[in-house]
């Protein structure tokens, strides 16, 4: 009887061993993915773009906001934008400004014009939603590998390319999400699908990115962007055109005084 308690107690030790070594390589091997996806999209210095955002409700009811982006790298730092509204009459002139951080907390503002003043967005309330949208303000700061936790779960074919799918963990205890499931195109290592699951770990959104294109032969960018909102029938549809890189952008474009005079 000794003997094979004995026996049955090494088989466990050796199968915890061996899910322990799996999972670390799995853990190792999600953070290189991501890692090189980073890697590959680093060089870009500046853009400026045209947005147009398509809300629709539960009921297929609809509406459309037109917005411009401006973008900016920064050396050893996550990115800044700046997101300006055109339109419609009861939004235009708002902007929002943020700047990512790869460990420290993202910060944001939003300049309202009807009150005339700029409203500072709490690490706290990154969860809420973006002007009415399905995206949140968590959802719109550049995406920095120090942020998450990762895990390789397998290979899977997403629209006819064959792709990494990796579990991401966000480190904020902040985060609206509990975990973020990514789509990662082996080809061309661009994040083609995200699922996020909310604190409850229960499926709250996905996102989809579709019409892919290359500019200065090197970066990657789609052309629309589909947030789902699984618990609430809402999504949300973003559409890009006119991208411009390296267009002479500076700092003084991304502070709180270019807030207040965006036009």
């Amino acid at each position: 009887m000794k003997a094979i308690q004995k026996t049955l107690i090494f088989l466990t030790l050796g199968l915890i061993a061996i899910n322990l070594s799996y999972a670390g390589e799995a853990e190792d091997k999600g953070l290189q993915i991501s890692k090189q996806a980073k890697a590959r999209d680093i060089g870009w210095g500046d853009t400026q773009a045209e947005m147009q955002m398509l809300l629709k409700n539960k009921n297929g009811q609809t509406s459309t906001r037109q917005m411009r982006i401006k973008s900016m790298e920064q050396l050893n730092d996550g990115d800044k934008s700046l997101t300006i509204f055109d339109s419609p009459r009861d939004v235009k002139g708002t902007a929002f400004l943020s700047f990512s951080h790869p460990e420290a907390n993202d910060e944001q503002w939003l300049y309202l014009p009807a009150l005339k003043r700029v409203k500072r967005i709490s690490s706290r309330n990154k969860s809420g939603s973006f002007m009415g949208s399905e995206f949140s303000f968590e959802d719109l700061t550049s995406f920095e590998v120090e942020k998450y936790n990762y895990k390789y779960l397998r290979d899977e074919v997403i629209d006819g390319m064959d792709s990494w799918v990796i579990e991401n963990y966000p480190k904020d205890k902040y985060s609206g999400y509990k975990k973020r499931i990514t789509w990662i195109d082996k080809k061309e290592y661009r994040t083609v699908k995200v699922d996020f699951y909310d604190r409850k770990n229960s499926l709250l959104k996905t996102l989809r990115m579709k019409g892919f294109k290359k500019y200065l032969d090197k970066f990657w960018r789609a052309t629309t962007l589909e947030m789902v909102n699984h618990q609430s029938g809402k999504s949300t549809i973003l559409t890009w055109k006119n991208y411009r890189f390296k267009t002479g952008l500076s700092d003084k474009d991304f502070n709180k005084n270019a807030l207040k005079r965006a036009r």
